[in-house]
């Protein structure tokens, strides 16, 4: 099979897999329908699958497809880097899919700025923004996965890691709330409250919760949503209070009809931080991204 296959097919390959036909390929690729048709033909019997075969009006990928196409973007990440290595990019002329893995919390008052920075300097370039659904770093190292935005550190020997910002948590309320009157709620009238809990694991305990069994009182959680901004949308509409990171409360709050307060408690602060696997240090447009990213967001 290696003998069959240069990097024109596994491009070719690529395409398909992310176009899902063979027009929407050539398109991308700037081959007529034939050529590309013929490639797949190519890519059929090198790789002994059909890759893509009919559902209903559509194509769909086998699954040796999909288990082969990160390795396929990995190989043409790593052979992009290598030809453009010491070398600048035109970076105005760029036409790339950067795929950015996110929770939509941090893609609320993230994503505009950062598309806003790439698309004023390289209008050809897209940002695709993937939710999370996991924190493996096997996206990252199979090329699935360009750049992952999130919180906290990965100690992996492969991964490289960049702080973006730092920000504290706050308390949110529905705007007619009476504890949203106050301008510092204490611990006790926060217990007041039934509770809603952000955690992509599904957890109901969090940092407040030791503050408070330090001061002999506790909280009622009655909800646990996957990300920040599903519980503001939660907090809106309901008696419950919230903790979300401070900007996503200052950009939405009053579109949302929320309130925001500090919390009478010292908790640690959230570092968002940006990952990337370390093949890809090298390769001009990635740096040029992720230095982009960094100048919207600003590191404080």
């Amino acid at each position: 099979m290696a003998d069959q296959l240069d990097l024109n097919l596994l491009r070719v390959f690529d395409a398909l897999l992310r176009e899902g036909s063979v027009t929407a390929a050539s398109e991308r690729l700037h081959l007529s329908i034939p050529a590309t048709s013929r490639a797949l033909g190519r890519l059929r019997r090198a790789m002994g699958d059909p890759i893509l075969v009919r559902a209903g009006r559509g194509m769909v990928p086998t699954p040796f497809a999909l288990r082969t196409v990160p390795r396929v973007r990995s190989l043409l990440d790593e052979a992009s880097a290598l030809i453009s290595a010491d070398r600048e990019v035109a970076i105005r002329d760029l036409e790339r899919t950067f795929t950015i893995r996110i929770n939509d919390g941090l893609a609320a008052t993230m994503a505009t700025a950062a598309v806003e920075a790439t698309a004023a300097v390289a209008p050809g370039v897209v940002l695709r923004f993937v939710a999370e659904g996991t924190e493996s770093t096997e996206a990252l190292r199979d090329g699935s996965v360009d750049l992952d935005i999130g919180a906290g550190d990965v100690a992996a020997p492969d991964i490289r890691s960049m702080l973006l910002y730092r920000e504290r948590v706050v308390g949110i309320v529905r705007a007619d709330s009476t504890l949203g009157r106050a301008r510092r709620p204490t611990l006790a009238q926060l217990c007041r409250y039934p509770h809603v809990s952000a955690s992509r694991r599904g957890r109901s305990r969090g940092p407040l919760d030791d503050v408070l069994e330090a001061a002999g009182l506790q909280r009622r959680v009655a909800a646990v949503v996957p990300t920040s901004a599903v519980s503001a949308f939660l907090v809106a509409s309901s008696e419950y209070v919230g903790l979300v990171p401070q900007r996503l409360a200052e950009q939405y709050g009053q579109a949302l009809g929320i309130r925001w307060f500090p919390l009478p408690a010292d908790l640690p602060e959230i570092e968002v931080r940006l990952l990337w696997h370390a093949r890809l240090d090298a390769d001009p447009a990635q740096r040029w991204l992720r230095d982009t990213i960094q100048d919207a967001l600003g590191t404080a």
